[in-house]
This record gives C-alpha cells, structure tokens and sequence, in this order.
C-alpha cells in the first residue's frame, strides 16, 4: 500500500514538472498528501491541520471509514487550473482514480471562507468512489450527496446564477434524473442546473425518508446494487416515482410568487436599467428634436 502511494506519487510530481515546469514541492503526514505549486507551501500545511476535522465528519456522516490516504493538489495558476479542469467553471475537481483532489488555489486565495467545505465536498467524492464501484454510484447521486454533507458548497462557486432552479421548475425545463447518471453537461447553465437539481433532488430524499434510509441507498450500492434496486429496497418506491414525487413537490413549493420575492434585488435592478434606458434614449430624442429646430429657424446668411 505504500509503495503504491509512494509511486502514484512520485508519477503526478513528475508528470506536473514536466508539462508545466514549476516547482514542486509535498507535505505528507500519516493520513494526507499535499502536492503544492512553490510557493504554496503554507497553505499545503494549513490543509493538513483541517484535514483531521474534516475526515472525522465526514467518517461519522457518511458511515464509512477513509481507509486510503487521498492526495491534494494545490495549482497556484488559474489559467493553468483552467487547462486542467478543461474550462469548465468549477475550482476544484476529483480524481477518484487517483485518489486525488485538485484545487485552484488562486480562488480559494481570495475566498478563504471557502478552503474547509470544498475539501469536504471533494473529499466526499473520494471516500464514495472508494466504497462504491463507478458503475454503480450516478454521478447526480455523487454530486447530490457531496453537497448535501457539505452544506450546498458544490465546486462551481465562478458562475454563480440564482434561481436557476426555480427558473427550470417555473419554466417546465427540468433535466430528467436518468440523463444525470453518467456525466453532466458541459454548458456553464445546464451544468448548474444539474448541480441544484442534484442537491434538491438528495435533500428531498432525506426529508421524505431520513437520513439513515439515505445512507442505506450508499450502503446497497457498495453491496453491489444499482441505483434502482437501491432506491426501491430502501424506500420501497421504484426511482422514477420518486423523481415523480420531487417534481410534486419542488412545483408546489416554486410558484411565480416565491421567485419574485427571492429575486427581488435583481428584478429592482433590471428595472432600473430599464428606466436609465428609457430616460437616456428620450433624451437623446429631445436633443435631435432641438438640434433639428434650430436648422430650422437658422437665418439665410
């Protein structure tokens, strides 16, 4: 096991360097390696402080232990991260693989808040794939429960647009649960769109049957499970009359009403956008309107 790690290691250092020529530098305790951009040596330590606290909630929410020791990279360069994460809008992804979770730092940077929960939502992909075989976890279910455990913090934080949710539910523009089993779109609006439908879709399965029924699903899964014998076992209602269910309910919940008032500041300020457009333009018109008088009552030379 640790001549694995050493290796698989010893590859991503050598990979990195010879792709992008930068220092490179590790910090490694019993339970966590940090690879890091030079000079990104202080918050590498700082990651395996918090690290402990992180894994101890997650080992007591999820059930299952983190019998591996996962792998933080740390990309000092937002250009380069962007490469990496082959443009899309997220600042920090999983390689579960690898057992590797890899963060662009230059954001988190100016966002210190936020380092904690994206490692936990990170780390939670790792400690699921671990325990459960890609076939069987849904990539919604995987991201559902990354952010239900995490408080809602998903690793897009770049492009964040509100409401994109109740504007599906409103608009009758909802992504099928089936079509987010395998990958998520790469357009920035649908990839968000499945970010939220993932969390409500998990958070109303915790309000419905528990969480204690919800880890039961994860539980069929590592057993071998797909999603449907999972779901069915555990809530004794086939998946699709549970997405059925969650359509009830998040329409009922959404009405035109709920929107306008949780968008209020923006609806304001595209009024007010309006209004300084309609102001200027008539101005602009009083101002021809004037200029073209006094052509008119010009006197002959």
């Amino acid at each position: 096991m640790i001549k694995k790690v050493f290796l698989s290691l010893l590859f991503l250092i050598i990979l990195f360097k010879a792709l992008y020529g930068e220092e490179i530098g590790t910090v490694r305790t019993e339970e966590i390696v940090i690879i890091f951009e030079e000079p990104l040596r202080t918050p590498a330590i700082q990651i395996t402080k918090i690290y402990p606290e992180i894994k101890d909630e997650l080992e007591k929410y999820i059930g299952w232990k983190f019998n591996f020791k996962p792998k933080v990279l740390l990309v000092k360069n937002h250009e380069r991260f962007q490469r990496m994460a082959r443009g899309l809008p997220i600042v920090a992804y999983a390689l579960p693989h690898k057992e590797l979770t890899v963060i662009d730092y230059s954001i988190i940077n100016t966002h210190p808040y936020t380092l904690m929960p994206i490692l936990q939502h990170e780390l939670c992909h790792l400690l699921l794939h671990h325990h459960i075989e890609d076939g069987n976890l849904p990539k919604w279910l995987d991201e559902g429960i990354s952010q239900w455990v995490s408080d809602g913090i998903a690793e897009i934080i770049m492009e964040r647009k509100p409401s994109i949710l109740k504007e599906a539910i409103l608009s009758g523009n909802l992504m099928k649960i089936n079509d987010l089993q395998k990958s998520f779109p790469n357009e920035v609006r649908s990839l968000l769109l499945a970010y939220e439908q993932s969390k409500s879709f998990v958070e109303f399965m915790n309000r419905e049957f528990g969480r204690n029924k919800v880890l039961e699903v994860l539980k069929y899964l590592k057993d071998g499970h797909k999603i449907d014998m999972a779901i069915l076992k555990s809530f004794l209602i086939p998946l699709d009359e549970l997405e059925r269910r969650w359509n009830k309910y998040i329409r009922m919940k959404t009405t035109w009403f709920t929107y306008l008032t949780t968008n209020t500041y923006e609806i304001l300020f595209f009024i007010a956008a309006l209004i300084a457009i309609y102001g200027f333009i008539k101005l602009m018109v009083k101002k021809r309107m004037y200029n073209d008088k006094e052509d008119i009552y010009l006197p002959n030379s």
